[in-house]
């Protein structure tokens, strides 16, 4: 990993409201990975894999599509593998802890997946699973759906999860511990906008509008016209985030759960 594929992918997290409050949301429940050995899997563009090797531990990365697995080596080499939902490559009881960041919405067999989770995890290991909320009722998915950010544009097998069905898919190999929801409506409408604007932007220029995991921002579009706008644009997209605090009834669109490994299996 060079020191300019480093710096853009911070610059980029640094301009990004959205990715800010992820990667929030999953240190908060992951804390100190000194000592440990990880796993993230689906860790977007490899902004979320190269921040969480900062918390320590000796880590491995896996992702579906594969411009985001040559996007995630090119930021922190070392073991990154390219995996399509079935078993994954990794030895019986490999790993203390695993992060899952939106990835069991694009995979037929997330029930199996799971399975596989729990038989690379050790027992009493950690798990934790980010994924977007299944859109029971929703302000902003019909107009998401209307310009064509549909589900299957997003690469999604299915809209999302709700906290009882996630953990129902999760019981029969772990114990969930926490399960919340972040980023509300206000967000959710930056997200669309975002999502659209790349749309239209890639339509321009005749190249690719998504992949199997929707959008992946590379280091090309960063350097190709992309940064300069993101960051005239952050102080009012983080403004406009803020405005969720106005919606304290609300909940996200984007879940997330913390599980353990149970010890019995």
């Amino acid at each position: 990993m060079s020191a300019g594929q480093e710096i853009w992918a911070l610059e980029l997290f640094k301009r990004s409201v959205l990715k800010q409050q992820k990667f929030a949301q999953i240190k908060a429940l992951l804390g100190d990975t000194t000592g440990q050995r990880c796993l993230d899997i689906g860790a977007d563009n490899g902004v979320v894999s190269l921040l969480l090797r900062q918390g320590g531990g000796h880590w491995a990365s896996a992702d579906l599509a594969p411009e985001a697995v040559e996007s995630i080596r090119s930021l922190v080499g070392g073991q990154v593998e390219q995996i399509d939902g079935g078993p994954t490559p990794f030895a019986d009881h490999e790993f203390d802890t695993i992060v899952v960041v939106d990835f069991l919405e694009h995979i037929p067999g997330d029930a199996a997946f799971v399975a596989d989770l729990a038989r690379i995890l050790k027992p009493g290991g950690r798990l934790i699973v980010n994924v977007p909320r299944e859109p029971r009722w929703s302000l902003v998915w019909p107009l998401r759906h209307a310009i064509g950010l549909t589900d299957q544009w997003h690469g999604h097998l299915r809209p999302g999860y709700r906290t009882d069905s996630l953990t129902a898919l999760l019981e029969p190999h772990f114990e969930v511990s926490v399960a919340r929801t972040y980023c509300k409506t206000f967000s959710e409408l930056l997200d669309t906008a975002l999502n659209f604007g790349y749309v239209i932007k890639q339509r321009r220029k005749g190249g690719q509008t998504s992949t199997a995991k929707g959008t992946v921002v590379t280091q090309a579009d960063w350097n190709g016209g992309g940064s300069g706008l993101v960051k005239a644009l952050y102080p009012a997209m983080r403004a406009w985030v803020g405005l969720d605090m106005l919606l304290p009834f609300f909940k996200g669109y984007r879940l997330i759960i913390q599980a353990r490994r149970r010890r019995s299996q």
